[in-house]
C-alpha cells in the first residue's frame, strides 16, 4: 500500500494543505507589509550589520 493511500483514508485530511496554504499566505503578507512599512534607516543600518 502506497503512502498516498494510507492519508486518503484519514477522514477530514483536506482541510489540512488548505490551513497551511492559509498559514503561508498570512505569513509572507505579513513580512511584505513589514518591509513596506518599515523605517528606511533602520534598513539601511540592519543591512549595514555584516560589513561591521
Amino acid at each position: 500500500m502506497k503512502f498516498i493511500n494510507y492519508l486518503e483514508s484519514i477522514t477530514g485530511i483536506g482541510v489540512y494543505p488548505l490551513v497551511s496554504l492559509f498559514i503561508f499566505f498570512i505569513f509572507f503578507l505579513g513580512v511584505g507589509l513589514y518591509v513596506i512599512k518599515a523605517d528606511k534607516a533602520h534598513i539601511k543600518e540592519v543591512s549595514n550589520i555584516p560589513l561591521d
